[in-house]
């Protein structure tokens, strides 16, 4: 893991870009000397790890007493996609512009991304719990798809909240059963792109015993900010 650079910011959290091989990342942290507990904060499917709402996240949580870490999985932010990829989002956009079932181009798309992130947040994993000012435990927040997958097969995880808003493919619908961390799920009633009914049997097949579902009126991205506040509760209660 190399840092490329690094800023105190106002909140006297230390912000620090690096990379890992090809992996591009960010990683916040606090301003106490102890090891911290740390979090892995991915974001749905395309979006930079520099996007407003997953920065804000980020830093409260550091602020917090965390070490936060995000990176921008294949695909996603500055990384090159693929023609494969091009051509998915593509159908993806025509299909709903025409009011199309999106279903099957979901599933050929966001499976590839799940497959190829996890080993990079894995071996992401592995660089930061080499330093020194993190001790770990590990909790996840963010996308399903990629928390779900990164859930079962990382033992190191310890408690994950998810977000409902993006696509879960089958085969993470399935995996859901082998989900046994402590969960904190949030849904948007009214999430234009996710149907409430397959978000809420999402939430009935986890096989955690303990599964918390917040759901709040609004869109996609109207997540209120207090669940970034009742999330860092949730992690106190498991990474502490």
């Amino acid at each position: 893991m190399q840092f490329i650079s690094e800023q105190r910011l106002d909140d006297g959290v230390l912000e620090r870009e690096f990379t890992l091989g090809e992996i591009p990342g960010t990683l916040w942290t606090p301003e106490s000397a102890a090891p911290a507990p740390l979090i892995l904060m991915a974001h749905n499917n395309g979006l930079p790890r520099a996007a407003s709402r997953l920065v804000a996240r980020a830093r409260h949580s550091a602020a917090c007493g965390y070490a936060v870490a995000s990176i921008d999985a294949p695909g996603c932010g500055d990384r090159p996609r693929s023609a494969a990829d091009e051509q998915a989002r593509a159908d993806l956009w025509r299909a709903m512009q025409a009011g199309e079932p999106v279903d099957e181009i979901f599933e050929s798309f966001i499976g590839p991304l799940v497959e190829k992130a996890v080993p990079e947040w894995r071996t992401t994993l592995d660089g930061l719990l080499a330093l020194p000012e993190i001790g770990g435990p590990v909790g996840y927040s963010g996308w399903a798809a990629v928390g779900i997958r990164l859930a079962v097969a990382e033992p190191r995880i310890a408690a994950a909240g998810l977000f409902a808003g993006g696509y879960v493919p089958l085969a993470q619908r399935e995996e859901a059963r082998q989900v046994t961390v402590p969960l904190l799920f949030l849904l948007q009633w009214d999430d234009e792109g996710n149907p409430r009914q397959r978000a809420l049997d999402l939430f009935d097949a986890f096989g955690s015993k303990e599964k918390t579902l917040h759901a709040n009126l609004g869109g996609h991205v109207g997540t209120p900010w207090f669940e970034v506040e009742d999330g860092n509760r949730f992690y106190d209660r498991h990474l502490r």
